[in-house]
């Protein structure tokens, strides 16, 4: 696979500070959306570099610390879960990654953005339908991104206990909704996602 094929392309076309950038988070019932912008040297392969869904949470966490050294500039953003009520999740992920790259210290000219919807940016950007298969950029954003809102979920569960967060991390699991049907919602739930579970 040609890793980094797009950002190659859009060096042909003149830009030279290419992000790739990525969200997680959309999907669960708990927990704010995060988001990464990151820029790598396409000089570089980054061994072990995937989709972050198709790798193990070991590996993951392994490859977090590597991206952040190896990375010419990476950023991590958020939007809360108030943001998410406010604006819907679409759009809460949209203002996470327009934040993860408005805020990377070395700027970008081009950006490379996961999915078919890109932010409202300042810079030129192209939406890739699986670009975190695809696009070794946007790979590593998927992981910076993954791994940041598992590792704030694991800080919610010892805040929230009888949620299991660390097993699930805020996504609509069994057990997860079990939970909230005992205990009900805390603060960190998005009840526009509980309404089907608290009839």
């Amino acid at each position: 696979m040609e890793w980094f094929l797009y950002e190659n392309e859009a060096v042909k076309n003149g830009y030279n500070s290419i992000c790739g950038v990525d969200e997680a988070g959309r999907g669960p019932l708990a927990g704010p959306v995060c988001a990464a912008a990151v820029i790598l040297n396409p000089d570089q392969i980054i061994e072990g570099v995937n989709d972050s869904k198709k790798l193990s949470e070991k590996k993951r966490e392994e490859l977090f610390d590597i991206i952040k050294e190896k990375a010419v500039s990476y950023n991590i953003a958020w939007a809360s879960v108030e943001e998410i009520e406010e604006i819907n999740i679409l759009n809460a992920a949209m203002l996470a990654m327009k934040r993860a790259v408005e805020g990377l210290k070395i700027p970008a000219d081009y950006a490379l953005i996961d999915g078919n919807k890109t932010p409202d940016l300042k810079i030129p950007c192209r939406a890739i339908v699986k670009g975190d298969a695809t696009s070794m950029s946007i790979a590593a954003a998927s992981i910076l991104a993954k791994v940041s809102r598992d590792r704030l979920m694991r800080e919610y569960a010892e805040k929230y206990p009888e949620y299991s967060f660390e097993k699930h991390k805020g996504y609509g699991t069994k057990l997860h909704t079990e939970a909230i049907k005992k205990y009900g919602m805390c603060e960190i739930h998005r009840p526009s996602f509980l309404k089907k579970i608290l009839k």
